[in-house]
């Protein structure tokens, strides 16, 4: 809301007339188009500037964002997902360089990420993971110091100044992992830093010692914290994410909401498409050829596969990551089919001194030039059938491309091009019905009722009755207050 108030605010400012319910309805897309932006500058730091500009066209089609960001979504994922592809670009700009000004940046988008969507919890997670694993793989450098010791001081602080937030960051189960990292990265620098004045052997005793203590106590810290109730333990929602059938047992509430359930394999090829089978090969080419930056989208990549196979929810986190690694496969394939041949080099030419040993040689030479000769032939049938097989595979690559496009306009036309508080249906000779009763409805309790009425409601008709009907309603899709929840259901069942 603060988002669409301002654009709308700097276009009257600069005397363009725009209605704020436009800004409202158009501000999703406008924002999925800053998201290929920012996926494109991901990718090509990752890989290359045509596997960026692949992705960039991936994520811009691509069903499982567009179901996001089709105008008219006014949510908060339509703005979250940019704020989480920008950071990640930011973080490993970061990382990159070693600069704080790439750090700083890296926070302030970290900043409106927290402040428009609480999925900035994945964000905060799956750096210090990064951080960590690099410290594992032995590729610690002044670089990831500078950039982690940053991002955690300045975005910690930035992000308590959200209201909403608060002091969860250093009072939640959710944001311990990254105090650990840092903690832990102290250690480990400053353990780097006395490596050059002392020898090898107390070197490694000390570094064993130090990263083994700091680890025990960061770990028996929290237990101690979260057992005297100064941290709060996991919530419902991340329980639910380890453990699919906690919120049936533990929080219903959670469980009845469609968008909670597991993900079908359906679901899969329905928002990725072919991207669900060419991203595992875009993400064995950055493990093959693994550096800092890779091991940073390995690790979003395995971790986005998972949640989205726990919520289906969650398919919005792993969408950007399969367009990236897919632009990288596809990208690594056209750089092989269609670059340029390699020059063959040409047999050295013979020196004339070894007349004397050709003669001697004889039946030798006679051999050799003979298969010499079979090799010539081999190595022309191969610049016959090269071209061949490299437009064969370019032909499939191309098609793939196509059949993928094709499905993402099907799915968008018939999927998510439709109000949600209108239906269509089919008949058996293919006309199309329009049910229209949800809006009759809301525009009847509008007319004729008073406007100071109250309606007790259930779940998602709280929000539509309240926008459309103008009218206060019990229960709205707000699920924070649970009890309040639960007595308007048992009222509506007694």
């Amino acid at each position: 809301m603060v988002t669409a108030g301002l654009i709308h605010y700097l276009l009257n400012l600069l005397h363009i007339t725009v209605h704020i319910r436009d800004v409202c309805v158009f501000l999703a897309p406008v924002f999925s188009g800053l998201t290929s932006i920012s996926t494109f500058l991901l990718t090509k730091e990752l890989w290359n500037q045509g596997a960026g500009l692949l992705a960039a066209c991936f994520i811009a089609i691509v069903p499982g964002y567009i179901s996001r960001s089709v105008a008219g979504s006014f949510d908060n994922e339509g703005i979250a997902i940019f704020a989480l592809q920008f950071t990640y670009y930011l973080w490993v700009k970061s990382v990159k360089t070693g600069s704080v000004f790439w750090a700083i940046g890296c926070c302030l988008s970290y900043f409106y990420m927290v402040s428009a969507w609480g999925g900035y919890v994945f964000i905060i997670n799956l750096i210090p993971l990064h951080v960590f694993v690099l410290l594992v793989m032995q590729r610690f450098s002044k670089r990831v110091y500078i950039a982690y010791s940053t991002f955690y001081i300045i975005g910690l602080v930035l992000s308590m100044q959200i209201p909403f937030v608060g002091f969860q960051p250093i009072r939640t189960s959710e944001h311990m992992a990254a105090a650990g990292v840092f903690v832990l990265l102290q250690v480990y620098a400053f353990l780097q830093y006395l490596k050059d004045r002392l020898t090898r052997q107390e070197f490694q005793t000390l570094f064993f010692l130090g990263v083994s203590l700091a680890a025990g106590v960061v770990f028996l810290s929290v237990i101690y914290l979260t057992y005297t109730g100064y941290i709060a333990p996991w919530s419902g929602r991340f329980y639910s994410l380890w453990d699919t059938g906690y919120a049936k047992i533990h929080i219903p509430i959670i469980a009845s909401v469609s968008e909670h359930q597991p993900t079908t394999w359906v679901s899969f090829f329905f928002d990725l498409h072919i991207l669900v089978c060419t991203f595992p090969a875009g993400l064995w080419f950055c493990i093959k050829n693994i550096n800092d930056e890779r091991v940073f989208v390995a690790l979003y990549a395995i971790s986005a596969v998972y949640f989205a196979g726990v919520m289906v929810r969650l398919m919005l986190t792993l969408t950007p990551v399969v367009c990236m690694l897919s632009a990288v496969a596809f990208s690594s394939v056209f750089e092989h089919y269609l670059g340029d041949d390699m020059k063959r080099q040409s047999p050295p030419a013979e020196d004339s001194s070894d007349e004397d040993d050709r003669k001697n040689a004889g039946n030798l030479y006679d051999k050799a030039g003979k298969v010499r000769k079979h090799v010539s032939e081999q190595e022309k049938s191969e610049e016959g059938l090269g071209p061949n097989i490299k437009s064969i595979v370019t032909m499939l690559m191309l098609m793939l491309l196509m059949m993928f496009a094709v499905h993402c306009t099907w799915v968008t036309s018939n999927a998510y091009s439709s109000p949600s508080v209108v239906l269509a249906s089919y008949n058996n000779d293919g006309s199309r019905n329009i049910l229209d009763d949800f809006r009759e409805a809301y525009y009847w309790l509008r007319q004729n009722t008073d406007e100071h009425a109250r309606v007790m409601s259930w779940w998602d008709y709280g929000y539509q009755i309240a926008g459309m009907a103008n009218r206060t309603t019990l229960v709205d899709n707000n699920t924070w207050n649970n009890s309040h929840i639960a007595l308007v259901r048992a009222a509506v069942l007694i």
